[in-house]
């Protein structure tokens, strides 16, 4: 990104919920604004509906979980757009996620901590400013944009387009309030190149659950820096 992310929002959504497509749409939106690191789970617990969701993963379903045992919540649901790791909301409406991150800004708990990457051939480079707290350097690589034929369920007959749907996340290094900078070499990156991938500064709980997000940036495929 050419300028500090306002924000983070991690959409959860399934091919298989009737509910998710405006929420699909609506991250496009958010996508396209530029001003947030927008990113796509696919969920794997609505696949016995009768469609399994082809982006879905067991790792996407337990980082939703993982939110909610941090917020304190008995359970999960979709759409769900969780921002800045801190609170949620449904994902269908534009402007409420907007207003969510400019009302967490202003409690400050927006993104606070400079993160900084750019691309070296086939490394890259992540630079972190200093800021108060503990945290983990994740790595979430995503495809940017494709569109599926859903053949079945609740969706089905409908093409639904995805955007910056994620296909792994990892935890790449500890940020402990200092400066610091890390260089990912080219067999950490494996085939992250694809499309991009957001770089979040975030922190979690004593059982390991992704909590909040301090700072945040994107890398997409093509481009050398990300301020």
């Amino acid at each position: 990104m050419q300028t500090p992310p306002k924000g983070v929002v991690e959409l959860f959504t399934s091919q298989g919920c009737a509910s998710c497509p405006p929420a699909d749409a609506a991250l496009k939106t958010l996508v396209e604004q530029g001003d947030v690191v927008a990113l796509s789970y696919h969920v794997d617990y609505w696949n016995y509906l009768g469609w399994t969701d082809t982006l879905s993963s067991k790792d996407n379903t337990e980082r939703q979980y993982g939110y909610a045992h941090s917020m304190g919540r008995s359970g999960v649901y979709t759409p769900q757009a969780i921002i800045n790791g801190r609170d949620h909301l449904k994902g269908t409406d534009v402007s409420a996620i907007n207003g969510k991150i400019d009302s967490l800004t202003a409690a400050g708990q927006g993104l606070t901590v400079p993160v900084k990457a750019r691309m070296n051939n086939d490394e890259m480079e992540i630079s972190i400013g200093e800021g108060q707290g503990r945290a983990d350097i994740v790595v979430a690589y995503f495809t940017k944009q494709q569109q599926v034929d859903v053949a079945r369920g609740d969706n089905g007959g409908r093409q639904i387009e995805y955007w910056h749907s994620v296909y792994d996340v990892q935890t790449v290094g500890m940020w402990e309030g200092k400066a610091m900078t890390i260089t990912l070499p080219a067999k950490t990156m494996g085939r992250s190149k694809k499309d991009g991938c957001a770089i979040l500064l975030q922190s979690s709980t004593a059982k390991g659950e992704p909590s909040a997000i301090y700072g945040a940036t994107l890398v997409m495929a093509g481009r050398k820096r990300s301020n």
